[in-house]
């Protein structure tokens, strides 16, 4: 459970004795509901961590709107975007182990997170991860009713594959831009969960189970 959940419950659980006490027990009902809801909002389950090498996690959960190729300064990059509804975790992950290299806020609108122009609109925080030679982009980006996106980390932090780093509150998108080569794994409409779906894989995606024993008996009639 992320802390901001207590909060938000135990002003509304306040106000529900306080309306109770004024009025009636029926009319605290709302806030009470509402405090409930807060709870299961902020709720922040232990996930399996994929450990397979190069490989890419997503970064909240939720579904994916968008698989598409951009130039980000005339050089090819892969985008996945992920939209997170009220119904979805918000606590987001790390999509790789590394070094956090930039971490950069920008100000701007609170379009629908569905609407394609929230990725360079809308207010969001842009964070650039290096390791193993790799280096990607991953956005938190606010929504129609996001209106606040925490980060936890800062530049120059040593992060793991999958390690919480933040949240958005409420609706909202986030983004991971990769490189052009990167071994994609899901695809539009695919349901996601953060730290623990694979989106890609950078570099040569890890071989089947069933292709490493094929290749291993093959090697042992030689």
């Amino acid at each position: 459970m992320v802390s901001d959940g207590y909060y938000y419950a135990l002003a509304l659980a306040g106000a529900a004795v306080l309306v109770g006490w004024l009025a009636s027990p029926l009319w605290a009902l709302p806030a009470c509901l509402l405090a409930a809801f807060f709870l299961w909002f902020f709720r922040d389950p232990e996930r399996a961590i994929p450990d397979a090498a190069g490989a890419v996690v997503s970064p909240g959960d939720g579904k994916v709107t968008d698989v598409s190729s951009i130039q980000i300064n005339g050089v090819a990059r892969t985008r996945i975007s992920i939209f997170l509804s009220v119904f979805d975790v918000h606590v987001n992950r790390s999509p790789m182990a590394g070094v956090i290299r930039e971490v950069r806020y920008q100000k701007g609108e609170f379009l629908n997170a569905m609407n394609p122009a929230s990725a360079e609109h809308n207010e969001q925080n842009v964070v650039t991860v290096e390791g193993d030679g790799q280096r990607i982009v991953f956005k938190q980006i606010a929504g129609l009713l996001a209106r606040r996106i925490v980060f936890t980390k800062k530049v120059g932090d040593l992060i793991q594959r999958g390690e919480r780093v933040g949240l958005i509150k409420f609706g909202s998108r986030v983004d991971v831009l990769l490189d052009a080569s990167a071994n994609l794994q899901i695809k539009v409409g695919d349901r996601v969960k953060g730290g623990s779906s694979v989106l890609a894989y950078l570099g040569r995606a890890p071989e089947p189970l069933t292709a490493v024993g094929a290749e291993s008996a093959r090697e042992g009639v030689r």
